[in-house]
């Protein structure tokens, strides 16, 4: 559960920080679970949109079979705080981090992606050094181009993993976004069936060869209840729904007031008729989502809600810069509230979030924040 929310009202925390609004975040965590009840696939958020175990266990209580995470470090925080079943999406190939993962499997259940024969060996090794078996997904490449293996390729580097000892290859995964035919679209309905496709034939293909794949997971926030549509897919991973953010809003997905996170922000210069200066820069906001940058063409660094035609069009470290018309009556002291382009990336450069219920308020901290190792 969420924890309680302190009694205390009225309490303004400094700014800039990083606000939740808790009933709108449960909205879109009971909307997602109902809907991927609906069609009848298993949901395990991804949860590095907030790194916060209490946040992952209000998504459990709705009826999420687990999480995902990306780090071993961030398995290990949510292990530590109650969270018992874990996918960690990421190979993990060095001998000290697979050393963590067998600690960890042994307290819980633990999945392991891989997605090459080296690294799969890697692990293989060192789980009959250790002692245990891993429990393995192989991630297919289906046009993003990061990790994963090539679809062509994947089924026999599926027999190899399935030979080897000390793993169980149990299904498969991708992490696609919003793709269709390998370039990005504003079509999420034919980018979520095309990516359920392409993994359920890519099952089957599999399961034709005697290797048992059970799990078929897919699925970003834009995607994920378009594949999940797909008979044959099992399981979706969508992570950013918790909040939502201006990125998903410009893609349709939500509208802003489904925008659970906000920036809020203190003007604290009016140098010019056409600008005005915020405490929150680029320590504040994430900028891995570029003003203008293909399909949304989005402007400026966020959304802002006391002033929706102004513009955040510059960041350095510590200041924002909002450019606005010469009447606009914002001024120093102000205080204004900001959708982030991109929540996941922004919340991680937060100690702390305030969640934020009517007046009231409470202090968490995001504890899995910053595990880089």
């Amino acid at each position: 559960m969420i924890p309680d929310i302190s009694k205390e009202e009225n309490v303004l925390p400094e700014t800039p920080c990083l606000l939740i609004d808790v009933p709108t975040m449960m909205a879109n965590i009971r909307v997602m679970a109902d809907a991927a009840q609906r069609c009848g696939v298993a949901l395990r958020p991804h949860a590095k949109t907030h790194k916060i175990p209490s946040v992952a266990k209000a998504q459990l209580e709705a009826g999420a079979v687990g999480i995902t995470v990306a780090k071993i470090s961030e398995a290990e925080v949510m292990a530590e705080h109650g969270i018992g079943d874990i996918f960690v999406a990421y190979p993990l190939v060095t001998p000290s981090k697979i050393e963590r993962a067998a600690r960890l499997g042994r307290r819980i259940r633990l999945i392991v992606g891989v997605d090459g024969e080296e690294g799969a060996r890697r692990l293989s090794e060192e789980a009959g050094r250790l002692g245990v078996t891993f429990q393995v997904r192989l991630e297919i490449d289906t046009g993003l181009q990061r990790t994963g293996v090539s679809r062509e390729q994947a089924a026999a580097l599926a027999r190899r993993i399935h030979e080897l000892p000390h793993l169980q290859l149990t299904g498969i995964f991708t992490f696609r976004g919003a793709l269709l035919e390998g370039k990005p679209t504003m079509e999420l309905q034919r980018a979520g069936r095309e990516e359920g496709e392409l993994m359920v034939q890519l099952a089957e293909t599999m399961r034709a060869d005697g290797i048992p794949i059970a799990d078929v997971s897919v699925g970003s926030t834009p995607t994920g209840l378009y594949a999940a549509q797909v008979k044959g897919v099992t399981e979706i991973r969508p992570g950013t729904y918790v909040f939502y953010d201006r990125m998903q809003a410009a893609f349709g997905v939500c509208s802003l007031s489904d925008c659970a996170a906000f920036i809020e922000a203190t003007v604290v210069s009016r140098p010019s008729p056409h600008y005005a200066v915020i405490d929150g820069g680029s320590k504040t906001f994430a900028t891995d989502v570029q003003p203008g940058t293909n399909p949304l063409q989005l402007k400026g660094f966020g959304h802002i809600l006391e002033a929706p035609e102004a513009v955040l069009e510059r960041l350095s470290e510590e200041h924002g810069v909002i450019r606005l018309e010469p009447h606009h009556p914002l001024k120093v002291g102000d205080r204004v509230r900001i959708v982030p382009n991109h929540v996941c990336s922004t919340l991680n450069l937060h100690n702390h979030i305030y969640f934020v219920d009517g007046g009231r308020v409470e202090k968490v901290p995001v504890l899995a924040r910053g595990m880089l190792e």
